[in-house]
């Protein structure tokens, strides 16, 4: 290969379409950025629009291109990667809506939709042998309740449909016109066993009213390994990307999984049990594999080979975390003081403050289940608790209540880390990737709060870094994206625990638990 050849990677953020161009070496030339719409036509519903964000990752990969003075025909491979929202359509392209609007542009489910909650508890009622690999409960915000939900509420829709996709796998499919499926995608997120054979649990779907689902969307038996080639460029979709039909796409995995990919597969196997990706953005994620299937209440999995070759993945999650923070921004008061970007000018005065006192913490307490809870307690209907509130809607006291409800994210996060350490894991490293990385005071905030290391890597976007040793690993056509991503995953620095707050910390998660404890007692009064 000449020094010429490029690999791009598209990231299908949850409020962003993202593109970058790297060279083999691993470094980034160029990325670009195009904003995409979430529309939310109740309180519990988030749709996309699939021709949107298509349009999205064809005008950012455009960009990054002409930012990095790259020629189409230098672009060798391409992969993409998407939040975990399911896409129900038409082959022959007409729109197929799921809203309950009627408009038919309206044909992606989002992840953090819960419109399925009560078709989730009916799969638990079920006790379907696929729930032990799902920590126990199914999610609403996976597949199988959502179609569910389309299928009985929107009858005419589901009859229409001829496909079914995970996002990341309808992107592959846009790119490519092959009828495939990503491992990662159907075991993560659509009860599909792949250690099983059949992996699709013929009579779970028949219980649930999903029959139907396999013939009706010609899912494939098994799913497409990681990083596996799956074929070239279209046409029609290299004349959209700006790219020629010798570009080979790469089989993609979701956003996470993508964001984890580096610092997992290039872990030596002796700290395989004692390291996790965390992945933070509008949500959280924590990633940790295993030689063997490691069950854990509230935690998705075990999956085997949804990421690296015969090795079990457990993921662990916070629904919102990033959100919470826009949500604290977006419904205080003081909020317009901090300028146009007020989350960079809140995390400079907590961290002037913990500079000025190194035990610095807020006096209010956050429960970030404002979404549910996702990992451990895998309780959609949980809710969100701020202690501490007064009267005050000074611009110190949105510093004080941004610092808590970002604390609250990483107590969250330790929560998740004691529930995989009681399985068998004995982590001690975090790989923080993602927007939260971006914050130093928020990456340290990550090892005070949880008493472990916490290594960042270079670069902005883990994410986008990810998928794109998927797209190298599919151009050298190997099994293994370990050689990949030795390229592309530099570790920059790790941050240790800082004794003083340390140790506060541990006192205010005690505070913590009792707190999700007696919001979650007083939930069940309520609702009783």
């Amino acid at each position: 290969m000449t020094a010429d050849v490029r690999v791009a990677a598209i990231d299908v953020g949850s409020q962003s379409v993202r593109a970058a161009v790297f060279g083999l070496d691993g470094h980034c030339l160029a990325r670009a950025t195009r904003p995409i719409t979430i529309h939310r036509p109740a309180p519990d519903h988030a749709e996309q629009s699939s021709a949107e964000i298509w349009a999205a990752a064809c005008a950012s990969l455009r960009e990054a291109m002409t930012i990095a003075r790259c020629a189409p025909v230098q672009i060798a491979s391409l992969a993409f990667d998407a939040t975990s929202s399911v896409v129900l359509g038409r082959r022959d392209g007409v729109p197929l809506g799921i809203s309950t609007t009627g408009e038919p542009r309206w044909d992606v489910v989002m992840w953090c939709d819960h419109r399925a909650v009560a078709e989730a508890a009916e799969i638990d009622a079920t006790r379907h042998r696929a729930l032990d690999f799902v920590g126990g409960r199914m999610s609403p915000e996976m597949v199988l309740p959502k179609l569910m939900w389309v299928k009985r509420r929107l009858p005419a829709a589901w009859q229409r449909a001829d496909l079914a996709l995970d996002l990341t796998d309808w992107m592959g499919w846009r790119a490519t016109g092959r009828d495939a499926a990503s491992n990662c995608a159907l075991t993560c997120k659509w009860a599909h066993l792949a250690h099983e054979e059949p992996a699709w649990p013929a009579d779970l779907l028949a219980r649930i009213g999903l029959d139907d689902l396999l013939a009706r969307t010609a899912l494939p038996a098994r799913g497409l390994p990681t990083a596996a080639r799956l074929g070239p460029l279209s046409a029609a979709a290299a004349a959209e990307l700006g790219l020629t039909t010798d570009c080979i796409v790469g089989v993609g995995v979701i956003d996470a999984q993508a964001g984890c990919l580096g610092s997992l597969a290039s872990l030596e196997a002796t700290r395989i049990d004692r390291e996790i990706a965390v992945i933070g953005g509008t949500s959280t994620c924590h990633m940790a594999i295993s030689r063997t299937p490691r069950p854990v209440p509230g935690v998705w999995g075990p999956y085997l080979g949804t990421l690296l070759p015969g090795l079990w993945l457990n993921e662990g999650g916070q629904s919102a975390t990033g959100s919470l923070l826009e949500h604290v921004v977006a419904s205080h008061s003081a909020a317009r003081q901090f300028g146009p970007d007020p989350h960079a000018r809140l995390w400079a005065e907590i961290e002037s403050r913990s500079a000025r006192e190194p035990d610095w913490l807020p006096h209010a307490i956050v429960v970030p289940d404002f979404n549910g809870n996702r990992s451990p307690l895998a309780d959609p209907q949980a809710r969100g608790l701020v202690w501490g509130l007064t009267l005050d809607a000074s611009p110190d006291a949105l510093v004080d209540l941004y610092a808590a409800a970002a604390i609250g994210a990483v107590l969250g996060t330790r929560h998740v880390i004691e529930a995989m350490d009681r399985a068998g894991w004995a982590i001690e490293r975090l790989h923080l990737v993602g927007g939260h990385a971006r914050s130093r005071g928020f990456a340290q905030l990550y090892a005070d709060a949880t008493g472990c290391e916490v290594a960042l890597a270079e670069g902005e976007d883990g994410v986008l870094a990810g998928t794109a040793i998927i797209a190298a690993t599919a151009l050298a056509g190997t099994p293994d994206p370990a050689d990949a991503a030795r390229r592309f995953w530099r570790p920059t620095a790790v941050l240790a625990p800082s004794p003083g707050r340390a140790d506060r910390l541990r006192r205010h998660y005690r505070a913590f638990r009792d707190l999700q404890a007696a919001g979650l007692a007083a939930g069940r009064l309520i609702t009783s």
